[in-house]
């Protein structure tokens, strides 16, 4: 198992130095670890380099907060530059939705999104994209016009008619431990081909249902799993199997690092 959307840098030392030993043991082979920021993706690089196995490491600028300083973006640009050999993907990237400031910093973070995917295409990285609901077609429209291949909608919400363009288009989509208990999370696992279909955690954000209360970790895979294959009658071993092809095609993950 692959969890293909984590925010690892929000977990402590103390916490990744117990835990992730528990996640290899329950065969989490790796995690894909995205930024929100500059600070954020100097910790993501020192997780990399702790557990270099384990943390394949994604940089970007979250879009769902204050528009960066243009040092801090110069910044960002330059180390994903700097560090691509040790970069799987350029991210967590994309437009608001959910900040009560979205409408104002539209036009900024469309324009920056351009600047990612351009860099994304030049350095033949993925794009990890946060781009939900009437977010998603934007998002879309700006990543095909600047060439981008490789794309990974994350926790994706969107009209059905966006979810199968993203699908045309040969880019990937993402469903979190929601699916567990969210018709609308079910109706998208049946409607992605299990060749483009990933799974993740997007911890430590927490999730209701059956995880009320509990700390979002990688071991939620297997709930994941277990209902994508209640869903799609399929068995639990080959929904694990091809959510992990699909996340180390994308990501270029090596085989060694896909138990299930």
């Amino acid at each position: 198992m692959i969890d293909a959307h984590i925010h690892l840098d929000q977990y402590s030392d103390t916490e990744l130095d117990k835990c992730i030993p528990e996640w290899q043991a329950a065969r989490v082979g790796a995690v894909i670890a995205v930024s929100m920021n500059l600070a954020s993706a100097h910790r993501t690089l020192e997780l990399k380099k702790r557990y270099p196995d384990f943390v394949y490491a994604a940089i970007g600028y979250h879009p769902e907060q204050p528009f960066p300083h243009p040092a801090e973006i110069e910044e960002i640009f330059s180390l994903i530059k700097q560090e691509k050999e040790k970069l799987c993907a350029i991210g967590e990237v994309g437009l608001p939705y959910y900040s009560p400031h979205a409408g104002a910093w539209a036009e900024a973070y469309g324009e920056l999104l351009g600047q990612f995917a351009a860099l994304a295409a030049e350095t033949d990285l993925p794009l990890v994209l946060h781009a939900v609901h009437d977010k998603a077609e934007p998002a879309l429209e700006i990543i095909l016009a600047q060439g981008v291949c490789k794309a990974h909608f994350h926790w994706l919400k969107a009209p059905d008619d966006v979810i199968d363009r993203i699908i045309r288009c040969g880019y990937y989509i993402s469903l979190t431990p929601e699916v567990c208990y969210r018709k609308r999370d079910q109706r998208l696992a049946l409607r992605v081909p299990l060749s483009g279909l990933l799974l993740e955690t997007d911890g430590p954000w927490p999730h209701s249902g059956p995880f009320t209360g509990k700390r979002t970790t990688p071991l939620f895979l297997r709930d994941s799993i277990a209902t994508v294959a209640a869903l799609r009658g399929l068995a639990f071993a080959e929904v694990a199997a091809s959510s992990t092809r699909a996340t180390q095609k994308l990501y270029g993950i090596p085989e060694a690092c896909s138990y299930m």
